[in-house]
């Protein structure tokens, strides 16, 4: 994974899109930089940082996960469960890395072979078709789920 952004960067950029560095916003980008591999709900990072800061709502963690999709430090995911789940957004990449969804548990966990190059190749000739980007889930069963499976 890449080096993510310091917190210090994220702050700067914040304040020049002219959002305020509320203790609120602070507590939850801490949170995802001790989480930096999850993939957090708004309902996990309120259960996380809610005992650092017990005033804040759960509506703060919403909106301030929106902001931060928004200015693209983080990267709002649809697994399918019914909850967004959010990530730190790796603006390197040329394409997203992939998810393994479990049905079972609800893991989410990354690969990042990028086996679909050649696939691509041959539907940007075959179609005159410029591809920008691909998204690959893959839903199963994880080796703990699995074997109950």
């Amino acid at each position: 994974m890449e080096e993510v952004k310091t917190f210090e960067s994220i702050c700067n950029l914040l304040r020049n899109r002219s959002y305020k560095l509320t203790p609120q916003r602070q507590t939850i980008l801490q949170t995802f930089l001790e989480n930096v591999d999850s993939h957090l709900s708004a309902e996990e990072v309120y259960m996380l940082v809610k005992h650092q800061n017990p005033e804040i709502g759960l509506a703060t963690v919403y909106r301030t996960l929106d902001i931060l999709a928004e200015i693209g430090i983080l990267l709002k995911n649809d697994f399918g469960d019914g909850r967004s789940r959010y990530e730190f957004s790796r603006q390197d990449e040329h394409h997203h890395h992939h998810h393994l969804i479990c049905l079972g548990c609800g893991n989410v966990s990354e690969f990042d072979d990028d086996l679909l190059e050649s696939l691509e190749a041959v539907i940007v000739k075959r179609n005159k078709f410029k591809i920008m980007d691909h998204d690959l889930k893959f839903y199963g069963y994880c080796h703990r789920c699995g074997e109950a499976h």
